[in-house]
């Protein structure tokens, strides 16, 4: 407010609005320190503020408009329309919120991720605080009212400052505070009663440390105490941050309380008793019942004693619980409260430490404050209201209304508001604003842990007054905010196939030929094949052999004997890796292929010539056993891992495997005969052979075996699977399809 040209310096009006009494500050900061103008105290007439709250809110008004007129009469012609004002601890949540956040790559860290990773911890401490409220606290609305950073870390290491660093994970530990919206409420409406406007808000102990601890003190381990008639506030510092705010209810009132049930008089007498000088012989006083007494000052201080070390023991224990476990390295003490005799020492017992390492702080911690008028004394009293005025150099801070999403909200201005705030207060979550990312999958490939990580989402779309804005965007009262809740990335997703170990093939030499197959995969015991999708918590062990069993059934060969592995005898349980050879002989009433071409008839023309001509030949799926296809080819081609694809049957070329799957032990005795049939519903009439398998009906049907056209491959005879090795009879109904 302006100072009409008296003072150098605009003014600033600072009210302490106490339990017992308000105290008024006017003053301003120059260079050097700051000068206190005027001051005024005015003790409240009756019990309208109990334990720090305004119980009743005109009473109140009229004495703050009685301190403000003091003030002005004291300035002249200075005329106060503003104030900062500070509310009481008893009403204080706080908690410690860890924010942290992941980038994709390595980052600069600029000043506005370091503002996003506070924020998101002090949404983390509003969701400690609302979590810690009982029944009746849930229905309260708690407000922000000030954070502290006590750590911040880059890529899991402390640091002091983020920005300017490079770093792909940065992290925060947050103090925040906050207040019920009730608190807040009556303080204003108290105040603006009196004719003054809220120019800023802060909390008591926050006030009082900026006088009593500067800022060069608190690399140590300090606690302030700041003891008044309804609560004492409590703030600990270490390593240059606060790192806990604290009450209890507990503080002058009570001293007074025991005197007014001891000796049976009002309030107001208790209160003159408690104060009263020391010094005297006796003290006289009248009770409720008009009848007059006298008591020594030795008698009241005796009453009071059991009480002060109630009170010193349960500041010692909060201090302890705020400070980790552990005392601290020292105390200070302001307030009236903590004026009584003995009491420091009281409280020095308690926290275990030198009686010289508590201290009443008064006059002392004031050596940047300059009094003005003579009336005044520098005193532990006047800590929290010049603390209260000089908070105002630091911020602006009142209350704003913006809507967001069409509703109206109210928000404490700290002068930093941003749209996340707006958002929170709103109700929107961490979650609903930065990007999701998609569900991780965790799995484990031959025994070590594999982590696939999901996909980032969408932000939150934010709009400010119609125009799309960050997160970090400033906000001011009546914006109107639209913000469309981000989304979540997809979950991760990982084929088989994809695997770094599932690339490349297997090659063995089957029977003097060789033949090239895909890898494959136990999952969970199972065999799975390259399309196989991987979920979270697979086991998955990636296989470089087959055995023989398994090479059999590829090769939908059903039975073979004298099995040899590398020329040494072995079984359908022996396992074959890359380069390895196997031979076996085919049983005689086996269905399978042809132990050599040798053993064709040479006198079937028909049989000679469908050994020159490509064939296709079929092989089971090694995990559900449908049909697939292969080729069989004269001249060696082998197809490479790049080229096969997830699902696809593998082709088998060169002289994979022999080339024809027909039964060719044929009777001498019986000469070729026409067989009468129906394929797919058409009749055929097959010629040139005495005895005709399935596979034979491929030259006089055409069908392509070499594309898969759906899940399996359908070979039935008169309504049953069939073999393709499997001999035809007349009349034979043949059914050859892809099943979808």
């Amino acid at each position: 407010m302006p100072s009409a040209g008296k003072y150098p310096e605009p003014l600033v009006f600072g009210l302490d609005i106490g339990t017992r009494s308000i105290v008024g500050t006017v003053g301003y900061r120059d260079a050097h320190k700051f000068n206190v103008c005027a001051m005024a105290v005015k003790f409240h007439e009756s019990r309208s503020m109990v334990d720090g709250q305004i119980h009743d809110i005109n009473r109140v008004s009229e004495d703050i408009k009685c301190v403000k007129e003091e003030l002005e009469s004291m300035l002249g012609d200075v005329r106060l329309s503003e104030v900062c004002i500070a509310a009481a601890g008893r009403v204080l949540k706080t908690a410690v919120g860890s924010a942290e956040y992941e980038f994709n790559e390595t980052t600069l860290i600029t000043d506005e991720y370091i503002h996003s990773i506070d924020l998101i911890g002090v949404e983390k401490a509003h969701a400690i605080v609302r979590e810690e409220l009982d029944d009746e606290e849930e229905r309260t609305k708690f407000y922000c009212v000030g954070y502290t950073v006590i750590k911040y870390y880059l890529n899991d290491i402390e640091i002091s400052n983020l920005e300017g660093h490079r770093g792909s994970r940065i992290a925060a530990d947050v103090l925040a505070t906050f207040l019920p919206e009730e608190v807040v409420t009556s303080l204003y409406a108290a105040v603006e009663k009196a004719g003054l406007r809220v120019s800023n808000l802060t909390l008591e102990p926050i006030a009082a440390i900026n006088v009593a601890i500067p800022e060069r003190y608190r690399m140590l381990n300090i606690a302030l105490i700041d003891i008044g008639a309804g609560t004492s506030d409590i703030c600990i510092t270490k390593e240059g941050s606060i790192i806990g705010y604290g009450m209890i209810p507990a503080a002058g009132d009570e001293l007074t309380e025991i005197l007014v049930k001891k000796y049976l008089i009002d309030f107001d007498t208790a209160e003159s008793l408690k104060t009263a000088d020391m010094t005297k012989k006796q003290i006289t006083y009248k009770d409720i019942m008009g009848i007059a007494h006298k008591i020594t000052p030795e008698e009241i201080r005796a009453d009071l004693k059991s009480v002060e070390i109630e009170i010193a023991g349960k500041i010692a224990d909060k201090i302890i619980e705020l400070n980790g476990g552990e005392t601290v390295a020292a105390a200070f003490v302001v307030g009236g409260g903590g004026k009584f005799e003995g009491f420091v020492e009281m409280l020095a017992e308690k926290l275990e430490l030198p009686k010289e390492r508590v201290a009443l702080r008064g006059k002392e911690v004031m050596n940047e404050i300059n009094f003005l008028t003579e009336d005044v004394k520098k005193d532990s009293l006047y800590v929290t209201p010049i603390g209260i005025a000089l908070s105002s150099y630091d911020a602006k801070n009142n209350f704003i209304f913006v809507n967001v999403n069409g509703e109206r909200i109210k928000l404490y201005n700290n002068d930093k508001l941003t749209m996340f705030d707006a958002a929170v207060q709103y109700g929107l979550s961490n979650d609903d604003l930065f990007p999701k990312r998609g569900a991780d999958l965790t799995f484990k490939v031959n025994g070590k842990t594999r982590i696939a990580r999901g996909m980032n989402g969408e932000a939150a779309i934010i709009k400010k007054n119609g125009e799309v804005c960050g997160m970090n965007a400033r906000i001011e009262p009546d914006d109107e905010i639209d913000i469309t809740r981000s989304t979540k990335g997809d979950d991760a997703e990982v084929l088989l196939s994809a695997l770094p170990e599932a690339e490349g093939t297997l090659t063995f030499r089957v029977n003097s030929e060789y033949m090239t197959l895909p890898k494959f995969a136990l999952v969970n015991g199972k065999p799975e094949t390259g399309s196989y999708r991987v979920k979270d918590g697979d086991e998955i062990e990636m296989l470089t052999f087959y055995t023989v069993e398994q090479l059999l059934t590829y090769m939908d060969i059903s039975t073979a004997r004298d099995i040899r592995v590398n020329n040494s005898p072995a079984t359908e349980k022996s396992m074959l890796y890359d380069n390895f050879s196997v031979d076996w002989t085919y049983s005689e009433q086996g269905s399978g292929y042809a132990e050599s071409y040798d053993s064709l008839p040479q006198d079937d023309e028909n049989i000679a010539s469908d050994v020159s001509d490509s064939k296709t030949v079929s092989h089971p799926d090694i995990r559900t056993g449908s049909a697939g296809s292969t080729d069989v080819k004269a001249e060696p081609e082998r197809k490479t891992a790049a080229q096969h694809h997830p699902g696809e049957p593998v082709v088998l070329t060169g002289s994979d495997v022999p080339e024809t799957s027909v039964e060719t032990k044929q009777s001498t005795e019986e000469g070729p005969k026409e067989l009468n049939i129906s394929i797919n519903g058409n009749p055929v009439t097959m010629k040139g052979k005495s005895r005709y398998t399935f596979v034979d009906i491929f030259d006089y049907f055409e069908f392509d075996l070499t594309t898969v056209r759906g899940s399996h491959l359908v070979t039935d005879i008169d309504g049953r699977h069939a073999d393709y090795t499997e001999e035809l009879n007349e009349g034979a109904v043949i059914d050859v399809h892809w099943e979808k």
